[in-house]
C-alpha cells in the first residue's frame, strides 16, 4: 500500500492576481480589493500592499491610511470563480482526488501518483507549469504526507513555490518554520505563549497534552499539541464535491469587526452560488461553520422551506445563522457550505416561490455566462448596498 501523499494548491493573492492579469496596467502596484467608504473593509490585497501593512479584513480606512497611494478595487466576484474553475478543472486532470477548500485553494490526494508523474517534484512542477500557461496565474505548492504539512508548506516559499516535506522531517520542517508563523497560532495564542515562556516549537513540545488542555482548552490544549509535532490535528477534511460545496477563510489576525463578518460572509456565500452554477447544481440546506481562537468549532445547518438558489438566499440564510450562534470575540476561521445537493438547474419547490427564486437563479447564470465571454457586468445587489448602511 502507498503512503499518503497530499499536494497543497494555493492561488497567488488570487483576486489581485485576477485584476492584474485583466489589466496589465496594474502590474506592480499596491492593490486593495475592497469598496472604498468609512464602513469598508479590505477583502485582499496584492503582495505589493501586504508590505505597508494593509492585510485582509483590516478597515479600509486603516488600509489607506498605511499605503494612501493604494489603487482600490471593488472586486468581481464571478470573475474570480470563473478562473478558478480553470484551475480546478487542471488539477482534476492531474489529481485522482481532491478537496477545493476555497476559491483560492485545493487540497490534492496524491497517493500512488509516483510512478505515473516520475515522482513528486515532477508532478507539482507539471502542475504549475499548466496553471501558468492556461490560465495566466501563479500558484504556490506544499507536498507532504498530511493536508496540514502541505498547507504549511505550500506558504513556505510564497509566492509561486515549492516546498516538499520528505516524509519523517514534519517536526524538523515545523520547527523550521517557527512558532509564530505555525498555522493556527494567532496573536492572541502567541501572546499567551509567551506568558509561559514557550517561544518555539520545542518549547512547547515540553509541555505534555494535560497541561496544555489545562492552558489552553480542550480543543486549543489538543490542536497545540498535535501541529508542534507535525501532526495533522485533523481538522482539514471535507466531502466530495458532488455531495457539497463548501468555502472557508482562516483570519490572522482574527475578525471582530461586524462589517467585516458580513463582507466575508458575502464573498463565501457568492463563491459557493457561483460553483453550484458552474456545476449545475441545487442546494436544499445551506450551513455554516465558525471558529474560534481556542479552536472551539461550531458547525450548524438549516433547510428553510423556501429553498436557497442564490446568492441573496444564501447570504441571508448564512447571516442569519451566523449572528444566532456568534458567541462574541475572535473569529479564527469562518465557512458557508451547500449541502443536501441534487443535479440540475431547476428549483424543486412549491409554486409560490418558484418564479422568482428561479428568475433570480436565472439572472445570475446570465450575468455569469456574459462575463465569460468578456463583459463586465456586476448585479447590483440590495446586499452589497445594505452591507455598508450603518447599523
Amino acid at each position: 500500500m502507498a503512503d499518503p501523499l497530499f499536494f497543497h494548491v494555493d492561488l497567488d493573492a488570487f483576486f489581485a492576481a485576477v485584476e492584474v492579469l485583466d489589466d496589465p496596467s496594474l502590474k506592480g502596484k499596491p492593490l486593495i480589493i475592497g469598496h472604498k467608504g468609512p464602513r469598508s473593509v479590505v477583502s485582499t490585497c496584492s503582495y505589493e500592499a501586504r508590505r505597508f501593512g494593509v492585510h485582509s479584513a483590516m478597515p479600509m480606512t486603516t488600509a489607506l491610511r498605511l499605503c494612501p497611494q493604494a489603487v482600490c478595487v471593488p472586486g468581481n466576484m464571478r470573475r474570480y470563480s470563473e478562473k478558478s474553475k480553470q484551475v480546478m478543472a487542471i488539477i482534476r486532470d492531474i489529481a485522482p482526488s481532491y478537496i477545493q477548500a476555497s476559491i483560492d485553494e485545493a487540497y490534492l490526494d496524491m497517493t500512488g501518483t509516483e510512478t505515473l508523474y516520475g515522482g513528486q517534484r515532477e508532478a507539482a512542477l507539471l502542475l504549475k507549469d499548466r496553471v501558468r500557461q492556461e490560465t495566466g496565474l501563479t500558484i504556490s505548492v506544499g507536498v507532504a504526507s498530511s493536508r496540514f504539512i502541505a498547507k504549511l508548506a505550500s506558504d513556505y516559499r510564497k509566492p509561486d513555490g515549492l516546498t516538499i516535506v520528505p516524509r519523517g522531517l514534519e517536526t524538523e520542517f515545523v520547527d523550521a518554520v517557527g512558532l509564530r508563523k505555525l498555522w493556527g497560532v494567532g496573536r492572541a495564542t502567541m501572546e499567551k505563549l509567551e506568558r509561559y515562556n514557550i517561544r518555539s516549537t520545542a518549547d512547547l513540545r515540553s509541555y505534555s497534552l494535560q497541561r496544555l488542555e489545562q492552558l489552553f482548552g480542550r480543543s486549543g490544549g489538543g490542536y497545540l499539541y498535535k501541529v508542534c509535532r507535525g501532526q495533522d490535528p485533523g481538522i482539514y477534511s471535507g466531502e466530495n464535491k458532488s455531495h457539497s460545496i463548501s468555502a472557508e477563510r482562516t483570519f490572522f489576525p482574527d475578525l471582530v469587526e461586524k462589517e467585516a463578518i458580513d463582507l466575508y460572509l458575502l464573498e463565501l456565500s457568492q463563491e459557493v452560488v457561483f460553483r453550484s452554477l458552474d456545476e449545475h447544481f441545487v442546494a436544499r440546506t445551506i450551513g455554516i461553520k465558525i471558529r474560534y481562537p481556542d479552536f472551539t468549532t461550531i458547525s450548524v445547518q438549516t433547510t428553510p422551506q423556501e429553498g436557497i438558489y442564490n446568492t441573496d438566499d444564501v447570504y441571508e440564510a448564512a447571516r442569519r445563522l451566523f449572528w444566532s450562534k456568534y458567541a462574541g470575540g475572535g473569529v479564527r476561521l469562518l465557512g458557508v457550505g451547500l449541502y443536501q445537493m441534487y443535479s440540475g438547474d431547476e428549483i424543486e419547490q412549491g409554486e409560490l416561490f418558484r418564479q422568482d427564486s428561479q428568475k433570480r437563479r436565472d439572472l445570475e447564470r446570465a450575468i455569469l455566462d456574459m462575463n465569460r465571454r468578456g463583459a463586465a457586468l456586476k448585479r447590483a445587489s440590495s446586499l452589497i448596498r445594505d452591507q455598508k448602511k450603518p447599523k
